[in-house]
């Protein structure tokens, strides 16, 4: 009997053993994404899941997960099973403005990057019947008529980038709270507010139909992706800059092994000539080979910390 009951140990150890030891990925792969269906996170992340998918020989799944800014999502990636299967898509808002809100989980700490996909330009636009046509117009507009400037301010990043707008241009807005850019950009499209700043890839279809005004580019040079639309610099307004961005992230302590396989898949998936089409025409530029490295975005991601949070703690922003 004590034979037996050794043996049946032995042969569950060994069974322990063999799926323990299971290559990575030996089932389905889950991508969080922090914002609802339809928006542009969600377009990218399904992108590079559809690609992604066949590099790694198994199934990647989108899950969806909506609220607080996307920091609920990114809040249960953080408190992951640190083995690869369960990563995000994560940006500006949910990995650096987030700290507007009371968080559960640090975004600084508790994630191990995996590579930086896209840098997406963000971009200033305004209502058709805006009495400007470019930035240096629209200052001009605004130091005439103090304060009735109408300012969406959707997200963290918004917000950021309107106080930066009026330091930088010795201007005033009024800013307009929305819950997201898609109603936003409906009020933009009515005439019922003045300025509204989102990533290209929401604002191009308007653009190219002429039902908003292209302002300005707040990247710091012309995006490969929209070469016709002007920087902030170009307008004389020098330093007025705000990019987005997507990158995966795994929660920390996920085995290197692992995080280079998701890392091989994600970089084949972006060097297909196919899915960098996708990106032009979504307005979105591809990250450079260097920052499609875990290091490229770990070294990216704290220069985003390091540029933005001194800025949101000194201008008090909270979430609303």
């Amino acid at each position: 009997m004590k034979r037996l009951l050794i043996a049946s140990a032995l042969a569950w150890l060994c069974i322990a053993t063999g799926a323990q030891a299971q290559p990575f990925p030996s089932r389905t792969v889950t991508i969080i994404v922090p914002f609802p269906p339809g928006g542009s996170t969600d377009t990218v992340a399904r992108i590079m899941a559809e690609k992604m998918q066949g590099v790694l020989g198994q199934t990647v799944i989108i899950e969806n997960v909506g609220g607080a800014g996307g920091t609920t999502a990114v809040g249960r990636v953080a408190r992951a099973e640190p083995d690869g299967y369960t990563i995000d898509i994560g940006q500006w808002d949910t990995h650096v403005g987030s700290i507007i809100y009371k968080l559960n989980h640090d975004p600084e700490k508790d994630f191990a990057p995996i590579g930086l996909i896209s840098i997406n330009p963000q971009l200033l636009i305004g209502k058709k019947t805006l009495p400007a046509d470019d930035l240096k117009g629209l200052v001009a507009w605004m130091k005439a008529n103090p304060g009735k400037a109408n300012y969406v301010n959707q997200n963290a990043a918004a917000r950021v980038s309107g106080i930066l707008l009026e330091q930088a241009t010795g201007t005033k807005v009024q800013f307009v709270p929305y819950r997201g850019a898609g109603p936003a950009m409906t009020d933009l499209l009515a005439g019922n507010v003045d300025l509204l700043m989102v990533q290209a890839a929401v604002a191009l279809p308007q653009i190219q139909a002429g039902t908003v005004k292209a302002v300005a580019n707040l990247s710091p040079k012309r995006s490969p992706a929209i070469p016709d639309i002007a920087t902030s610099d170009e307008n004389g307004v020098v330093g007025l800059h705000m990019s987005g961005w997507f990158g995966f992230f795994a929660p920390k302590a996920t085995p290197k092994d692992v995080i280079g396989k998701l890392n091989d898949a994600m970089v084949q998936t972006l060097a297909d000539p196919a899915i960098r089409k996708r990106f032009v025409d979504l307005g979105l530029d591809v990250a450079s080979r260097e920052q499609q490295t875990p290091e490229g975005l770990a070294a990216y991601h704290k220069a985003e910390i390091e540029k933005w949070w001194p800025i949101i703690r000194e201008a008090g922003l909270k979430a609303e």
